[in-house]
């Protein structure tokens, strides 16, 4: 039987967009171009034998609550998370450190005098989480289910979170941890709406854990690819679509690529206006990431990053908004904000017996070939003095390299560019159908798109399920 669909990248969110769409009935081939799928949801042994390492994303704070997930059956297809005991934790010079627990309440008490404001302003989010979920994993353009919830949301969201932060919390330990989360957003902490992130990835640490995907991230591209193929899809690796011209006659095309990607792929059909518009969609900072194979556990000062999934480096607020404005302005930061994953704090079989693995990155300009491993190393050394004493390997990725492997990760932007707020509102074009293109059939439903960057299929939900409802449409109306 010919297919009746099919998706270009298999990235978490074009086999998101394939699976809605086997689910829906349609005979859908997904076609990858490197030889495993997964895009940035790929694991292996970058460093020794016996170590696997997260090749792109590591820690899933929107994986276990997304919406796309939660009710399919991943877990039948081989996908378990594993919870660190702590999510987060952010040490200082003096050998302490602010802790992110998974409870709300338990964080709040160890804010001491920031406590109560982490309840108000974290609590607040996680209490209308069910409400706010919705609009903030979807479209920016639509009238929202909640909107006094969102509203609410918005007022603090929208503030630079260099103001947030000194306004609401009045302890170094309170301002640090909630920099530490909006940096995740790679913009300048006195930007608008840099304080959005933060206040979605402390509520998710509350409400999901930020857990690791059990065995690497590239089991949840496998659970992903194993339903898909119960369902009848099938995955095309070592398959380059060149030009849209090579899928004529199929109901439905869905490109998990970036806007200037798609504007190369379909050429002189695309209309001129648009694909000025896809081509001016702007990238970021990138990334340079550092795996290590190490002979034991990090010897952190403050034990509870030893006991923490993810670690942030960057001391106080100050320090933290000078590192992310420095990628911004073309430099790469004497002492860079840095998050450090440990996945074998809870997912032992990442590593032989008493070893260990450890994942971290910093951002850079965009497009950058700087090998910041030292700056990397030397700002965990800081905090945790010894460390390179216990590296038995090391696999670095500058943001250049990074982006010649992945193509969506232009210039190293592992988020799929730019979340300020014109681009929050325009991504990637303004509009109410921000999946859909002038080509009839063809959807972008990459990162590119709402909600934007992260493991959570959001983006190839909705773009599928958007072409679906027009698909249907458009059979009603020509009667087929």
């Amino acid at each position: 039987m010919p297919d009746d669909a099919a998706v270009i990248g298999s990235g978490p969110n074009g086999l998101a967009a394939a699976v809605v769409l086997a689910r829906a009935g349609l005979r859908v081939r997904v076609l990858e171009a490197s030889d495993t799928p997964g895009g940035g949801l790929r694991s292996g042994a970058l460093t020794l034998p016996g170590f696997t390492h997260d090749v792109c994303a590591s820690v899933h704070a929107l994986g276990a609550l997304s919406p796309c997930f939660r009710p399919w059956p991943l877990d039948a297809h081989g996908l378990a998370w594993a919870y660190p005991p702590l999510p987060l934790a952010h040490p200082f010079d003096d050998g302490t450190a602010a802790v992110l627990d998974r409870s709300l309440e338990t964080t709040a008490g160890l804010l001491g005098r920031d406590g109560p404001a982490w309840l108000a302003l974290i609590g607040s989010v996680v209490r209308r989480w069910a409400m706010l979920e919705g609009a903030l994993l979807g479209p920016p353009l639509r009238w929202p289910a909640h909107p006094l919830a969102l509203a609410g949301f918005g007022l603090e969201a929208l503030q630079p979170a260099r103001a947030l932060a000194r306004r609401r919390f009045a302890t170094p330990q309170g301002r640090a941890l909630f920099a530490g989360l909006a940096a995740h957003a790679v913009l300048p902490l006195e930007r608008p709406m840099s304080a959005a992130v933060g206040l979605v990835l402390g509520a998710a640490a509350h409400l999901g854990g930020w857990p690791f995907a059990s065995g690497g991230s590239g089991r949840v591209a496998d659970a992903l690819g194993s339903y898909l193929r119960e369902l009848g899809g099938r995955i095309d690796t070592g398959r380059r679509v060149a030009s849209l011209g090579e899928l004529e006659g199929l109901a439905l095309v869905m490109c998990d690529v970036g806007p200037p990607a798609l504007a190369r792929l379909a050429g002189a059909r695309l209309p001129e206006r648009h694909r000025r518009r896809l081509t001016r969609y702007r990238y970021g900072p990138g990334v340079c990431k550092v795996d290590w194979a190490l002979a034991g556990p990090i010897p952190w000062t403050a034990d509870a990053c030893r006991r923490a999934g993810t670690v942030h480096l960057g001391g106080t607020i100050e320090e933290i908004a000078e590192a992310e404005r420095a990628p911004w302005d073309g430099r790469l930061a004497e002492r860079p904000f840095v998050l450090v994953a440990q996945p074998t704090v809870c997912d032992p079989s990442r590593a032989p017996d008493g070893r260990h693995v450890g994942w971290a990155y910093c951002h850079v300009p965009h497009g950058s070939d700087a090998d910041a491993t030292d700056r990397i190393e030397s700002q965990i050394e800081r905090f945790a003095p010894g460390f390179r004493r216990l590296i038995l390997a090391a696999h670095v990725r500058t943001a250049g390299q990074l982006a010649l492997e992945n193509p969506n990760c232009v210039g190293g932007d592992i988020g799929g560019g730019v979340q300020d707020l014109a681009q929050w509102l325009a991504r990637p074009v303004l509009g109410r159908r921000p999946y859909a293109t002038p080509l009839r059939g063809v959807y972008l439903c990459s990162a590119s798109t709402p909600p934007g960057g992260g493991v959570h299929g959001m983006s190839g939900f909705h773009a599928a399920t958007a072409a679906l409802r027009d698909l249907q449409f458009n059979s009603t109306v020509h009667g087929r």
